[in-house]
């Protein structure tokens, strides 16, 4: 692990590469731009004179609302270059959530992509303090543009004196459980994932190319989008659009990329596109997966299909990164992987004591890139960083080999007779029945007792029937233990999602929007 001076600037990350030679290496690749590390270096300085210009200081907020295009790094690192915060945001969300973020942030300034412009400026205007709005990748009446701000400036620019404990950027939570919660990580935040993980795990370096199906917005899509590549040397793939099986199919087969990032729902997708096996993917040597659990069965097709292996793991916005994970030397399909060298990780019962191997339990970690609190909201930092360890709100089991085994978030466990049920256990199994595309299992009260309901959206040419329900409550029998089988079915067009893919249980526990089969006799023994 590098050992950082006290004083030290993330926007660094990029410095490394002029001074390595790299100036003139392609940095990124986005429709038919590309652009050199040194011609990323220059934006990002003058975006930062101009920041400084329009009165950014240190240690001021400054919000994005950007697409994947060059003009998401020359923003990121601009603003922590002149020891500004920036806070890359969902591109998919409301005014009233854009003025949440510029309120509770209090941000001096907004960049917007044009697209984008009308929704921020109504969150904007509703704020007490209104911020400075500056659209890129096209233009709005009275607003200045970023390309405007880059056509005049200073090409140099000294990195701010920050400390390594500094705030250097903010990440908002999904805030899938009340408000959005603003994650403060540190100036080393990121060279610690590119240290660990990146190097550790990936292997990557100067002749990778990445592509991130997962927006640069998301912790997981920065890292394996944007901070890794730029701390190796390569190169990376930046695509704005919304990504669907084909237009990621194409990227790939066009910008051949040798690391692939992506959720399991869009590996699910692509698999049950039609005509994928048809587009060229041998480029990829690793693909990674993360933000929900990836089931075997996806994993192995996958493999089939494409020839890659898909690595597995668990990351968080609190933790940056992926700090647990499969390995191209251990791995085990299913599985969330083994800690990440530079990471830790345990799993404790209710009572906060150590579990047997095989047992469920709360996980910890504990690594250097943990966020250092929340911003504003002191309890829920108090109840997640517990001193060196950041409680994950994930249940988990660990294996004799050392493997971790996710069984779902703490409160979407279902107790039945007394017996834990893992949502995601469920789930996967009723994946490998050749009739289901996706399922998700959630507890349900019937008659005042706890029951596991199954969502299934059907393969085409599937309908449902009594007879299917009997047959798949059948399969889960012989593959779990009994009282894990599905006693409710409902058959659904689609399952409720995050923009990250990320299945919204909570929404599966409201009354049946579905078809819903008739309960089975209980077996629960």
């Amino acid at each position: 692990m590098v050992t950082l001076p006290e004083w030290y600037n993330a926007s660094l990350l990029i410095d490394r590469n002029l001074e390595a030679g790299r100036a003139d290496k392609i940095a990124i690749r986005c429709g038919e731009e590309e652009i050199s590390y040194s011609e990323l270096a220059r934006r990002i300085n003058r975006f930062g004179h101009a920041l400084r210009d329009m009165g950014v200081r240190q240690e001021d907020r400054v919000l994005l609302v950007l697409n994947d295009t060059p003009s998401f790094p020359v923003a990121f690192f601009a603003a922590m270059r002149i020891g500004a915060v920036p806070i890359p945001v969902n591109t998919l969300l409301g005014s009233g959530d854009y003025r949440f973020f510029v309120e509770n942030s209090r941000s001096r300034v907004v960049v917007a992509d044009e697209m984008h412009y009308e929704k921020v400026r109504e969150g904007v205007e509703g704020c007490d303090e209104p911020a400075e709005i500056i659209v890129t990748n096209g233009a709005a009446e009275g607003r200045e543009t970023l390309e405007e701000l880059l056509e005049s400036g200073e090409d140099e620019l000294s990195p701010a004196n920050t400390h390594k404990d500094d705030p250097a950027f903010w990440l908002y939570s999904s805030g899938s459980t009340g408000k959005p919660k603003g994650a403060v990580h540190l100036q080393h935040d990121i060279l610690y994932t590119c240290e660990t993980y990146a190097r550790e795990i990936l292997g990557v370096t100067e002749e990778d190319v990445t592509f991130s199906a997962s927006k640069l917005f998301h912790a997981y899509g920065l890292g394996g989008g944007l901070t890794f590549i730029f701390w190796a040397g390569g190169s990376t793939v930046l695509y704005p659009g919304r990504p669907t099986p084909q237009a990621v199919l194409g990227t790939i087969e066009r910008y051949r990329p040798t690391l692939f990032f992506t959720v399991p729902t869009l590996y699910n997708a692509i698999l049950n596109y039609q005509g994928a096996s048809g587009y060229d993917l041998s480029s990829i040597r690793l693909c990674a997966s993360a933000a929900e659990a990836l089931p075997a069965s996806i994993w192995r097709r996958w493999k089939e299909m494409f020839g890659s292996i898909i690595l597995d793991g668990i990351g968080s916005t609190e933790m940056l990164h992926i700090f647990v994970s499969n390995t191209p030397e251990r791995l085990k399909p299913g599985s969330s992987g083994v800690p990440v060298p530079g990471y830790e990780a345990r799993i404790l019962d209710e009572n906060e004591r150590p579990v047997e191997p095989g047992e469920a339990g709360y996980l910890l970690v504990k690594g250097d890139s943990c966020a250092a609190y929340y911003w504003r909201n002191h309890e829920k930092t108090k109840a997640t960083m517990r001193g060196e360890w950041m409680f994950a709100g994930d249940w988990y089991r660990q294996d004799e080999d050392g493997f971790f085994w996710y069984e779902g978030r703490s409160d979407d466990m279902i107790k039945v007779s007394g017996l834990w049920v893992s949502p995601v256990e469920v789930e996967s199994t009723l994946g490998e029945h050749p009739a289901v595309v996706e399922a998700a299992a959630v507890g349900v009260p019937v008659d005042g007792l706890m029951r596991v309901r199954a969502h299934i959206v059907l393969r085409e040419g599937y309908e449902p029937s009594d007879a299917l329900v009997v047959e798949l409550q059948e399969w889960c029998k012989q593959k779990l233990k009994r009282y894990q089988y599905p006693h409710l079915v409902e058959f659904v067009d689609e399952l409720p999602k995050t923009v990250t893919g990320k299945i919204q249980r909570y929404k599966l526990r409201e009354p049946e929007t579905g078809v819903t089969m008739p309960q089975q006799k209980d077996e629960l023994v």
